[in-house]
Protein backbone atom coordinates (compact mmCIF):
# COMPACT_ATOMS: atom_id res chain seq x y z
CA UNK A 1 0.00 0.00 0.00
CA UNK A 2 1.60 3.28 -1.12
CA UNK A 3 1.72 6.45 0.99
CA UNK A 4 -1.07 8.19 -0.98
CA UNK A 5 -3.43 5.30 -0.40
CA UNK A 6 -2.41 5.15 3.25
CA UNK A 7 -3.05 8.85 3.77
CA UNK A 8 -6.40 8.59 2.01
CA UNK A 9 -7.36 5.64 4.16
CA UNK A 10 -6.35 7.44 7.32
CA UNK A 11 -8.43 10.45 6.31
CA UNK A 12 -11.42 8.21 5.63
CA UNK A 13 -11.08 6.45 8.99
CA UNK A 14 -10.79 9.79 10.78
CA UNK A 15 -13.88 11.05 8.97
CA UNK A 16 -15.79 7.91 9.92
CA UNK A 17 -14.73 8.26 13.56
CA UNK A 18 -15.92 11.87 13.66
CA UNK A 19 -19.21 10.92 12.01
CA UNK A 20 -19.79 8.10 14.48
CA UNK A 21 -19.08 10.26 17.52
CA UNK A 22 -21.26 13.15 16.39
CA UNK A 23 -24.35 11.25 15.22
CA UNK A 24 -27.29 11.48 17.64
CA UNK A 25 -29.89 9.43 15.78
CA UNK A 26 -29.57 5.66 16.30
CA UNK A 27 -30.96 4.70 12.90
CA UNK A 28 -28.60 7.09 11.12
CA UNK A 29 -25.73 5.83 13.26
CA UNK A 30 -26.44 2.23 12.24
CA UNK A 31 -26.64 3.30 8.61
CA UNK A 32 -23.34 5.19 8.85
CA UNK A 33 -21.61 2.15 10.36
CA UNK A 34 -22.82 -0.22 7.66
CA UNK A 35 -22.17 2.13 4.75
CA UNK A 36 -18.68 2.96 6.06
CA UNK A 37 -17.79 -0.74 6.36
CA UNK A 38 -19.03 -1.36 2.81
CA UNK A 39 -17.06 1.59 1.48
CA UNK A 40 -13.83 0.55 3.20
CA UNK A 41 -14.02 -3.01 1.83
CA UNK A 42 -15.86 -2.34 -1.42
CA UNK A 43 -18.50 -4.86 -0.32
CA UNK A 44 -21.69 -5.30 -2.31
CA UNK A 45 -23.88 -5.82 0.73
CA UNK A 46 -24.00 -6.08 4.47
CA UNK A 47 -26.13 -6.48 7.58
CA UNK A 48 -25.92 -5.14 11.12
CA UNK A 49 -27.39 -7.16 13.98
CA UNK A 50 -27.84 -6.09 17.60
CA UNK A 51 -27.68 -8.48 20.53
CA UNK A 52 -30.93 -8.47 22.51
CA UNK A 53 -31.36 -9.16 26.23
CA UNK A 54 -32.98 -12.51 25.43
CA UNK A 55 -29.90 -13.67 23.48
CA UNK A 56 -31.06 -13.13 19.93
CA UNK A 57 -29.49 -11.23 17.06
CA UNK A 58 -31.96 -8.67 15.80
CA UNK A 59 -31.72 -7.34 12.23
CA UNK A 60 -31.09 -3.58 12.43
CA UNK A 61 -30.22 -2.86 8.80
CA UNK A 62 -29.42 -4.79 5.64
CA UNK A 63 -28.47 -3.61 2.19
CA UNK A 64 -27.29 -5.08 -1.14
CA UNK A 65 -26.30 -2.61 -3.84
CA UNK A 66 -26.58 -4.92 -6.84
CA UNK A 67 -30.12 -5.89 -5.84
CA UNK A 68 -31.08 -2.29 -4.98
CA UNK A 69 -32.16 -3.73 -1.63
CA UNK A 70 -32.15 -1.69 1.54
CA UNK A 71 -34.17 -2.30 4.69
CA UNK A 72 -34.08 -1.08 8.28
CA UNK A 73 -32.12 1.94 9.48
CA UNK A 74 -33.54 5.16 8.08
CA UNK A 75 -35.10 3.49 5.03
CA UNK A 76 -38.55 3.24 6.54
CA UNK A 77 -38.79 -0.35 5.27
CA UNK A 78 -39.16 -2.92 8.01
CA UNK A 79 -36.95 -6.01 7.90
CA UNK A 80 -39.30 -9.02 7.76
CA UNK A 81 -36.88 -11.57 9.22
CA UNK A 82 -37.16 -12.89 12.75
CA UNK A 83 -34.23 -12.44 15.16
CA UNK A 84 -31.64 -15.22 15.12
CA UNK A 85 -31.32 -17.22 18.38
CA UNK A 86 -27.88 -17.71 19.91
CA UNK A 87 -29.14 -20.89 21.54
CA UNK A 88 -31.49 -23.57 20.22
CA UNK A 89 -32.93 -26.03 22.74
CA UNK A 90 -30.30 -24.83 25.19
CA UNK A 91 -27.41 -25.54 22.82
CA UNK A 92 -25.17 -22.91 21.17
CA UNK A 93 -26.31 -22.09 17.65
CA UNK A 94 -22.97 -22.50 15.89
CA UNK A 95 -24.39 -23.36 12.47
CA UNK A 96 -24.92 -19.74 11.47
CA UNK A 97 -22.00 -17.47 10.73
CA UNK A 98 -23.18 -14.43 12.69
CA UNK A 99 -24.30 -16.39 15.78
CA UNK A 100 -21.05 -18.37 15.71
CA UNK A 101 -19.09 -15.10 15.51
CA UNK A 102 -20.85 -13.76 18.61
CA UNK A 103 -20.70 -16.99 20.62
CA UNK A 104 -17.00 -17.53 19.94
CA UNK A 105 -16.19 -13.81 20.01
CA UNK A 106 -14.19 -14.01 16.82
CA UNK A 107 -14.13 -12.72 13.26
CA UNK A 108 -15.20 -15.20 10.60
CA UNK A 109 -13.84 -14.66 7.09
CA UNK A 110 -15.27 -17.01 4.43
CA UNK A 111 -13.99 -17.14 0.85
CA UNK A 112 -17.03 -18.91 -0.63
CA UNK A 113 -20.20 -19.55 1.34
CA UNK A 114 -21.22 -22.46 -0.87
CA UNK A 115 -17.98 -24.32 -0.10
CA UNK A 116 -17.73 -23.49 3.61
CA UNK A 117 -17.91 -26.40 6.01
CA UNK A 118 -19.68 -26.36 9.35
CA UNK A 119 -22.29 -23.71 8.54
CA UNK A 120 -25.89 -23.92 7.44
CA UNK A 121 -26.31 -21.72 4.36
CA UNK A 122 -29.65 -23.22 3.28
CA UNK A 123 -31.45 -19.96 3.97
CA UNK A 124 -28.82 -18.00 2.05
CA UNK A 125 -29.09 -20.34 -0.92
CA UNK A 126 -32.90 -20.03 -0.96
CA UNK A 127 -32.55 -16.26 -0.97
CA UNK A 128 -30.06 -16.50 -3.84
CA UNK A 129 -32.34 -18.75 -5.86
CA UNK A 130 -35.24 -16.39 -5.34
CA UNK A 131 -33.32 -13.25 -6.28
CA UNK A 132 -30.72 -14.59 -8.74
CA UNK A 133 -27.97 -13.45 -6.41
CA UNK A 134 -24.77 -15.39 -5.66
CA UNK A 135 -23.48 -15.04 -2.14
CA UNK A 136 -19.77 -15.76 -2.10
CA UNK A 137 -17.34 -14.00 0.24
CA UNK A 138 -18.49 -13.27 3.79
CA UNK A 139 -16.97 -11.34 6.68
CA UNK A 140 -18.63 -11.41 10.14
CA UNK A 141 -17.10 -9.25 12.86
CA UNK A 142 -18.40 -9.12 16.46
CA UNK A 143 -18.98 -5.59 17.73
CA UNK A 144 -17.48 -5.14 21.21
CA UNK A 145 -17.82 -2.02 23.32
CA UNK A 146 -15.35 -0.37 25.73
CA UNK A 147 -16.14 -3.00 28.35
CA UNK A 148 -15.33 -5.76 25.86
CA UNK A 149 -18.98 -6.86 25.78
CA UNK A 150 -20.36 -8.06 22.44
CA UNK A 151 -23.35 -5.88 21.54
CA UNK A 152 -23.92 -7.09 17.99
CA UNK A 153 -22.29 -8.23 14.79
CA UNK A 154 -21.39 -6.63 11.46
CA UNK A 155 -21.58 -8.88 8.41
CA UNK A 156 -20.38 -7.93 4.93
CA UNK A 157 -21.04 -9.80 1.68
CA UNK A 158 -19.14 -10.09 -1.58
CA UNK A 159 -16.06 -7.91 -1.64
CA UNK A 160 -15.49 -6.65 -5.18
CA UNK A 161 -12.46 -5.85 -7.29
CA UNK A 162 -12.32 -5.27 -11.05
CA UNK A 163 -16.04 -6.15 -11.31
CA UNK A 164 -15.45 -9.56 -9.74
CA UNK A 165 -16.28 -10.96 -6.33
CA UNK A 166 -13.13 -11.56 -4.28
CA UNK A 167 -12.38 -12.68 -0.72
CA UNK A 168 -12.11 -10.09 2.02
CA UNK A 169 -8.39 -9.38 2.40
CA UNK A 170 -6.55 -9.42 5.75
CA UNK A 171 -6.25 -5.65 5.47
CA UNK A 172 -10.01 -5.29 4.93
CA UNK A 173 -10.61 -7.57 7.91
CA UNK A 174 -8.42 -5.42 10.17
CA UNK A 175 -10.14 -2.26 8.97
CA UNK A 176 -13.61 -3.65 9.66
CA UNK A 177 -12.52 -4.94 13.06
CA UNK A 178 -11.28 -1.47 13.93
CA UNK A 179 -14.45 0.11 12.62
CA UNK A 180 -16.61 -2.43 14.47
CA UNK A 181 -14.89 -1.51 17.72
CA UNK A 182 -15.47 2.23 17.16
CA UNK A 183 -19.02 1.55 16.08
CA UNK A 184 -19.76 -0.55 19.16
CA UNK A 185 -18.51 2.21 21.45
CA UNK A 186 -20.57 4.81 19.55
CA UNK A 187 -23.69 2.64 19.71
CA UNK A 188 -23.15 1.90 23.39
CA UNK A 189 -22.68 5.57 24.19
CA UNK A 190 -25.80 6.44 22.23
CA UNK A 191 -27.80 3.78 24.05
CA UNK A 192 -26.45 4.94 27.39
CA UNK A 193 -27.47 8.50 26.56
CA UNK A 194 -30.90 7.28 25.41
CA UNK A 195 -31.29 5.17 28.55
CA UNK A 196 -30.32 8.09 30.78
CA UNK A 197 -32.70 10.35 28.90
CA UNK A 198 -35.50 7.80 29.29
CA UNK A 199 -34.70 7.44 32.99
CA UNK A 200 -34.59 11.23 33.40
CA UNK A 201 -37.94 11.72 31.66
CA UNK A 202 -39.53 8.82 33.53
CA UNK A 203 -38.35 10.26 36.84
CA UNK A 204 -39.73 13.68 35.94
CA UNK A 205 -43.07 12.19 34.96
CA UNK A 206 -43.07 10.12 38.13
CA UNK A 207 -42.67 13.32 40.18
CA UNK A 208 -45.43 15.02 38.19
CA UNK A 209 -47.67 12.00 38.63
CA UNK A 210 -47.01 11.96 42.37
CA UNK A 211 -47.97 15.64 42.60
CA UNK A 212 -51.16 15.01 40.65
CA UNK A 213 -51.93 11.98 42.84
CA UNK A 214 -51.25 14.04 45.95
CA UNK A 215 -54.44 15.95 45.30
CA UNK A 216 -57.59 14.39 43.83
CA UNK A 217 -58.63 17.88 42.76
CA UNK A 218 -55.64 18.70 40.57
CA UNK A 219 -55.02 15.22 39.19
CA UNK A 220 -53.84 15.45 35.61
CA UNK A 221 -52.76 19.11 35.78
CA UNK A 222 -49.05 18.29 35.61
CA UNK A 223 -49.74 16.04 32.61
CA UNK A 224 -52.03 18.39 30.71
CA UNK A 225 -50.00 21.60 31.00
CA UNK A 226 -46.96 20.20 29.10
CA UNK A 227 -49.27 19.06 26.29
CA UNK A 228 -50.90 22.47 25.95
CA UNK A 229 -47.57 24.26 26.32
CA UNK A 230 -46.08 22.38 23.38
CA UNK A 231 -49.23 22.89 21.26
CA UNK A 232 -49.05 26.66 21.69
CA UNK A 233 -45.26 26.80 21.32
CA UNK A 234 -45.42 24.85 18.05
CA UNK A 235 -48.17 27.16 16.77
CA UNK A 236 -46.11 30.22 17.69
CA UNK A 237 -43.04 28.75 16.02
CA UNK A 238 -45.03 28.11 12.85
CA UNK A 239 -46.25 31.72 12.68
CA UNK A 240 -44.89 33.45 9.59
CA UNK A 241 -46.27 36.95 10.11
CA UNK A 242 -46.80 39.41 12.94
CA UNK A 243 -44.82 40.00 16.11
CA UNK A 244 -43.91 36.31 16.51
CA UNK A 245 -42.69 35.77 12.95
CA UNK A 246 -39.07 35.60 14.12
CA UNK A 247 -39.74 33.12 16.92
CA UNK A 248 -38.61 29.58 16.15
CA UNK A 249 -37.58 26.49 18.06
CA UNK A 250 -34.96 23.86 17.36
CA UNK A 251 -35.38 20.27 18.53
CA UNK A 252 -33.25 21.12 21.55
CA UNK A 253 -35.49 24.11 22.32
CA UNK A 254 -38.57 21.91 22.10
CA UNK A 255 -37.08 19.32 24.42
CA UNK A 256 -36.06 21.98 26.94
CA UNK A 257 -39.58 23.44 27.02
CA UNK A 258 -41.11 19.96 27.19
CA UNK A 259 -39.07 19.17 30.30
CA UNK A 260 -39.92 22.55 31.84
CA UNK A 261 -43.60 21.83 31.27
CA UNK A 262 -43.40 18.59 33.21
CA UNK A 263 -41.51 20.28 36.05
CA UNK A 264 -43.51 23.51 36.27
CA UNK A 265 -45.26 22.52 39.50
CA UNK A 266 -42.61 20.33 41.12
CA UNK A 267 -42.57 22.70 44.11
CA UNK A 268 -46.04 21.48 45.07
CA UNK A 269 -44.37 18.56 46.84
CA UNK A 270 -43.82 21.11 49.63
CA UNK A 271 -47.46 22.29 49.72
CA UNK A 272 -49.54 20.78 52.58
CA UNK A 273 -52.40 18.59 51.41
CA UNK A 274 -54.93 20.37 53.61
CA UNK A 275 -54.30 23.55 51.60
CA UNK A 276 -54.12 21.92 48.16
CA UNK A 277 -57.27 19.92 48.82
CA UNK A 278 -59.27 22.59 50.62
CA UNK A 279 -62.63 21.90 49.00
CA UNK A 280 -64.66 24.17 51.28
CA UNK A 281 -63.88 27.27 53.31
CA UNK A 282 -64.11 25.47 56.67
CA UNK A 283 -62.14 22.41 55.61
CA UNK A 284 -58.84 21.54 57.24
CA UNK A 285 -58.29 17.81 57.65
CA UNK A 286 -62.10 17.58 57.68
CA UNK A 287 -64.98 19.95 56.93
CA UNK A 288 -65.75 21.84 60.15
CA UNK A 289 -69.18 22.85 58.89
CA UNK A 290 -70.33 19.67 60.60
CA UNK A 291 -69.29 21.17 63.93
CA UNK A 292 -71.35 24.26 63.11
CA UNK A 293 -74.30 21.97 62.36
CA UNK A 294 -73.96 20.47 65.82
CA UNK A 295 -74.05 23.95 67.33
CA UNK A 296 -77.21 24.73 65.38
CA UNK A 297 -78.69 21.54 66.83
CA UNK A 298 -77.68 22.64 70.35
CA UNK A 299 -79.31 26.05 69.82
CA UNK A 300 -82.45 24.30 68.57
CA UNK A 301 -82.45 22.03 71.62
CA UNK A 302 -81.98 25.03 73.92
CA UNK A 303 -84.94 26.74 72.20
CA UNK A 304 -86.97 23.59 72.69
CA UNK A 305 -86.15 23.53 76.42
CA UNK A 306 -87.14 27.20 76.77
CA UNK A 307 -90.37 26.51 74.87
CA UNK A 308 -91.22 23.55 77.09
CA UNK A 309 -90.60 25.54 80.26
CA UNK A 310 -92.70 28.47 79.03
CA UNK A 311 -95.55 26.15 77.94
CA UNK A 312 -95.50 24.28 81.24
CA UNK A 313 -95.62 27.49 83.24
CA UNK A 314 -98.43 28.86 81.05
CA UNK A 315 -100.49 25.69 81.23
CA UNK A 316 -100.06 25.47 85.02
CA UNK A 317 -101.42 28.98 85.29
CA UNK A 318 -104.25 28.16 82.85
CA UNK A 319 -102.95 30.62 80.22
CA UNK A 320 -103.41 28.59 77.01
CA UNK A 321 -102.80 31.66 74.86
CA UNK A 322 -99.32 32.10 76.38
CA UNK A 323 -98.61 28.41 75.80
CA UNK A 324 -99.54 28.73 72.12
CA UNK A 325 -97.39 31.86 71.79
CA UNK A 326 -94.40 29.98 73.24
CA UNK A 327 -94.91 27.16 70.73
CA UNK A 328 -95.13 29.68 67.86
CA UNK A 329 -91.89 31.37 68.92
CA UNK A 330 -90.18 27.98 69.03
CA UNK A 331 -91.40 27.10 65.52
CA UNK A 332 -90.21 30.45 64.22
CA UNK A 333 -86.80 29.88 65.81
CA UNK A 334 -86.53 26.47 64.10
CA UNK A 335 -87.34 28.01 60.73
CA UNK A 336 -84.78 30.79 61.26
CA UNK A 337 -82.13 28.25 62.29
CA UNK A 338 -82.81 26.11 59.20
CA UNK A 339 -82.50 29.13 56.92
CA UNK A 340 -79.32 30.32 58.64
CA UNK A 341 -77.80 26.84 58.52
CA UNK A 342 -78.48 26.76 54.76
CA UNK A 343 -76.81 30.16 54.35
CA UNK A 344 -73.71 28.96 56.23
CA UNK A 345 -73.54 25.87 54.00
CA UNK A 346 -73.84 28.05 50.89
CA UNK A 347 -71.09 30.37 52.11
CA UNK A 348 -68.90 27.37 52.93
CA UNK A 349 -68.96 26.07 49.36
CA UNK A 350 -66.99 29.01 48.01
CA UNK A 351 -67.22 30.48 44.54
CA UNK A 352 -65.95 33.29 42.42
CA UNK A 353 -67.62 36.17 44.29
CA UNK A 354 -69.12 36.80 47.74
CA UNK A 355 -70.89 40.12 48.23
CA UNK A 356 -70.44 42.38 51.25
CA UNK A 357 -74.11 41.77 52.08
CA UNK A 358 -73.52 38.01 52.17
CA UNK A 359 -70.51 38.50 54.43
CA UNK A 360 -72.56 40.70 56.77
CA UNK A 361 -75.30 38.07 56.90
CA UNK A 362 -72.79 35.36 57.86
CA UNK A 363 -71.40 37.66 60.56
CA UNK A 364 -74.92 38.22 61.95
CA UNK A 365 -75.60 34.50 61.99
CA UNK A 366 -72.24 33.82 63.58
CA UNK A 367 -73.10 36.10 66.50
CA UNK A 368 -75.85 33.73 67.71
CA UNK A 369 -75.18 32.37 71.18
CA UNK A 370 -75.10 28.79 72.42
CA UNK A 371 -73.82 27.02 75.54
CA UNK A 372 -71.09 24.40 75.56
CA UNK A 373 -70.94 21.30 77.79
CA UNK A 374 -69.63 23.41 80.66
CA UNK A 375 -72.44 25.90 80.33
CA UNK A 376 -70.14 28.58 78.91
CA UNK A 377 -71.84 30.92 76.43
CA UNK A 378 -70.19 31.01 73.03
CA UNK A 379 -70.90 32.48 69.60
CA UNK A 380 -72.09 30.15 66.85
CA UNK A 381 -68.97 30.95 64.79
CA UNK A 382 -65.61 31.65 66.31
CA UNK A 383 -63.33 34.33 64.89
CA UNK A 384 -61.32 31.95 62.71
CA UNK A 385 -64.43 30.28 61.26
CA UNK A 386 -66.02 33.62 60.47
CA UNK A 387 -62.79 34.71 58.77
CA UNK A 388 -62.82 31.62 56.56
CA UNK A 389 -66.51 31.84 55.70
CA UNK A 390 -65.98 35.45 54.57
CA UNK A 391 -63.47 34.50 51.84
CA UNK A 392 -64.53 36.47 48.77
CA UNK A 393 -63.29 34.07 46.07
CA UNK A 394 -62.60 30.37 46.21
CA UNK A 395 -61.94 28.55 49.47
CA UNK A 396 -58.51 29.83 50.49
CA UNK A 397 -57.69 32.59 52.96
CA UNK A 398 -54.97 35.09 51.96
CA UNK A 399 -52.56 33.20 54.23
CA UNK A 400 -53.40 29.88 52.59
CA UNK A 401 -53.15 31.50 49.18
CA UNK A 402 -49.61 32.55 50.05
CA UNK A 403 -48.82 28.95 50.99
CA UNK A 404 -50.16 27.80 47.61
CA UNK A 405 -48.30 30.56 45.79
CA UNK A 406 -45.10 29.56 47.53
CA UNK A 407 -45.02 26.41 45.40
CA UNK A 408 -43.56 28.44 42.54
CA UNK A 409 -40.80 29.76 44.82
CA UNK A 410 -40.10 26.18 45.85
CA UNK A 411 -40.14 25.13 42.19
CA UNK A 412 -37.54 27.72 41.23
CA UNK A 413 -35.38 26.92 44.26
CA UNK A 414 -35.49 23.19 43.52
CA UNK A 415 -34.77 23.56 39.82
CA UNK A 416 -32.00 26.12 40.25
CA UNK A 417 -30.25 23.74 42.62
CA UNK A 418 -30.04 21.05 39.93
CA UNK A 419 -26.97 20.84 37.67
CA UNK A 420 -28.86 20.97 34.38
CA UNK A 421 -26.70 20.37 31.30
CA UNK A 422 -26.22 23.20 28.83
CA UNK A 423 -29.18 22.26 26.64
CA UNK A 424 -31.54 22.35 29.65
CA UNK A 425 -30.25 25.39 31.52
CA UNK A 426 -33.36 27.48 30.81
CA UNK A 427 -35.72 24.95 32.43
CA UNK A 428 -35.85 26.86 35.75
CA UNK A 429 -36.73 30.10 33.93
CA UNK A 430 -39.48 28.52 31.82
CA UNK A 431 -40.96 26.49 34.67
CA UNK A 432 -40.67 29.31 37.19
CA UNK A 433 -42.41 31.98 35.12
CA UNK A 434 -45.90 30.60 34.67
CA UNK A 435 -47.41 32.81 37.40
CA UNK A 436 -45.81 36.04 36.21
CA UNK A 437 -47.89 38.73 34.47
CA UNK A 438 -47.05 40.91 31.51
CA UNK A 439 -47.59 44.04 33.64
CA UNK A 440 -45.17 42.92 36.34
CA UNK A 441 -47.89 42.22 38.92
CA UNK A 442 -47.38 38.46 38.98
CA UNK A 443 -45.26 36.37 41.30
CA UNK A 444 -42.77 35.44 42.56
CA UNK A 445 -40.38 37.87 40.83
CA UNK A 446 -42.81 40.45 39.42
CA UNK A 447 -41.32 40.11 35.93
CA UNK A 448 -42.66 42.18 33.05
CA UNK A 449 -43.28 40.92 29.53
CA UNK A 450 -39.95 42.31 28.34
CA UNK A 451 -38.14 40.37 31.06
CA UNK A 452 -39.74 37.05 30.11
CA UNK A 453 -38.84 34.71 27.27
CA UNK A 454 -41.51 33.62 24.80
CA UNK A 455 -41.53 30.02 26.12
CA UNK A 456 -42.14 31.28 29.69
CA UNK A 457 -45.05 33.39 28.43
CA UNK A 458 -46.38 30.37 26.55
CA UNK A 459 -46.43 28.30 29.73
CA UNK A 460 -48.29 31.04 31.61
CA UNK A 461 -51.15 30.85 29.10
CA UNK A 462 -51.16 27.06 29.17
CA UNK A 463 -51.34 26.96 32.97
CA UNK A 464 -54.25 29.42 33.09
CA UNK A 465 -56.29 27.75 30.34
CA UNK A 466 -55.83 24.30 31.88
CA UNK A 467 -56.97 25.61 35.27
CA UNK A 468 -60.06 27.26 33.78
CA UNK A 469 -61.11 24.18 31.83
CA UNK A 470 -60.28 21.66 34.56
CA UNK A 471 -63.35 19.85 35.79
CA UNK A 472 -61.70 18.41 38.90
CA UNK A 473 -61.36 21.53 41.09
CA UNK A 474 -63.14 21.39 44.47
CA UNK A 475 -64.58 24.91 44.34
CA UNK A 476 -65.80 25.24 40.74
CA UNK A 477 -67.00 23.36 37.70
CA UNK A 478 -64.99 23.12 34.52
CA UNK A 479 -65.89 26.09 32.34
CA UNK A 480 -66.99 26.01 28.72
CA UNK A 481 -64.71 27.13 25.93
CA UNK A 482 -66.65 30.36 25.54
CA UNK A 483 -66.40 31.15 29.26
CA UNK A 484 -62.66 30.40 29.29
CA UNK A 485 -61.89 32.56 26.28
CA UNK A 486 -64.03 35.39 27.63
CA UNK A 487 -62.02 35.35 30.86
CA UNK A 488 -58.70 35.09 29.05
CA UNK A 489 -59.71 37.88 26.68
CA UNK A 490 -60.22 40.14 29.67
CA UNK A 491 -56.85 38.99 31.04
CA UNK A 492 -55.33 39.97 27.70
CA UNK A 493 -56.83 43.45 27.99
CA UNK A 494 -55.61 43.70 31.59
CA UNK A 495 -52.06 42.96 30.42
CA UNK A 496 -52.10 39.74 32.43
CA UNK A 497 -51.19 37.40 29.57
CA UNK A 498 -49.18 37.93 26.37
CA UNK A 499 -51.52 39.43 23.71
CA UNK A 500 -49.58 38.11 20.71
CA UNK A 501 -49.49 34.55 22.04
CA UNK A 502 -53.17 34.76 22.92
CA UNK A 503 -53.89 35.73 19.30
CA UNK A 504 -51.92 32.68 18.11
CA UNK A 505 -53.78 30.56 20.67
CA UNK A 506 -57.02 31.54 18.93
CA UNK A 507 -55.80 31.95 15.33
CA UNK A 508 -54.19 28.49 15.19
CA UNK A 509 -57.13 26.79 16.89
CA UNK A 510 -54.94 25.55 19.76
CA UNK A 511 -57.85 25.86 22.17
CA UNK A 512 -60.00 23.59 19.97
CA UNK A 513 -57.34 20.88 19.65
CA UNK A 514 -56.85 20.89 23.40
CA UNK A 515 -60.61 20.72 23.97
CA UNK A 516 -60.90 17.66 21.73
CA UNK A 517 -58.24 15.91 23.73
CA UNK A 518 -59.02 16.84 27.33
CA UNK A 519 -62.39 18.54 27.81
CA UNK A 520 -65.82 17.02 28.40
CA UNK A 521 -68.36 17.21 25.61
CA UNK A 522 -70.64 19.56 27.52
CA UNK A 523 -67.79 22.05 27.93
CA UNK A 524 -67.01 22.25 24.21
CA UNK A 525 -69.49 24.80 22.92
CA UNK A 526 -69.48 26.90 19.74
CA UNK A 527 -67.22 29.91 20.25
CA UNK A 528 -68.02 33.26 18.65
CA UNK A 529 -64.51 34.64 18.05
CA UNK A 530 -65.86 38.16 17.49
CA UNK A 531 -67.10 38.25 21.09
CA UNK A 532 -63.77 37.41 22.74
CA UNK A 533 -62.63 40.59 24.56
CA UNK A 534 -59.57 42.16 22.99
CA UNK A 535 -59.33 39.61 20.18
CA UNK A 536 -59.44 40.68 16.54
CA UNK A 537 -59.72 37.87 13.94
CA UNK A 538 -56.90 37.77 11.34
CA UNK A 539 -59.08 38.84 8.41
CA UNK A 540 -60.20 41.94 10.31
CA UNK A 541 -56.62 42.66 11.37
CA UNK A 542 -55.48 42.56 7.75
CA UNK A 543 -58.38 44.68 6.59
CA UNK A 544 -57.58 47.25 9.24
Amino acid sequence: MNQAVSDDLIDRLLGIGIALSSERDTDRLVETILQSAKDLTNADGGTIYSLTDDQHLKFEMMTTDSLALSMGGTTGTEIPFAPLPLYVDGQPNLNMVVTNSVLNDETINITDAYDADGYDFSGTKKFDQKTGYRTKSLLAVPMKNHENDVIGVLQLINAQAAEAVVPFSPQSQRLVESLASQAAVALTNKRLIDDLRTLFESFIQLIAGAIDDKSPYTGGHCRRVPELTMMLAEAASATQTGPLANFSMSEKDRYELHIAGWLHDCGKVTTPEYVMDKATKLETIYDRVNEVDVRFAVIAREAEVVCCKERLAALESGDTQAAEAAQARYQQTLEELAAERARVHTANVGGEFMSDEAKAEVARIGARKWHDADGEERTLLNEEELYNLSIARGTLTPEERRVINNHIVATIKMLESLPFPKHLQRVPEYAGGHHERMDGKGYPKGLTREQMSVPARVMAIADIFEALTARDRPYKRGKTLTECLQIMGRMRLDNHIDPDLFDVFIDAGVFRRYAEMFMDEEQVDEVDLYKIPGYVPPETRKAG
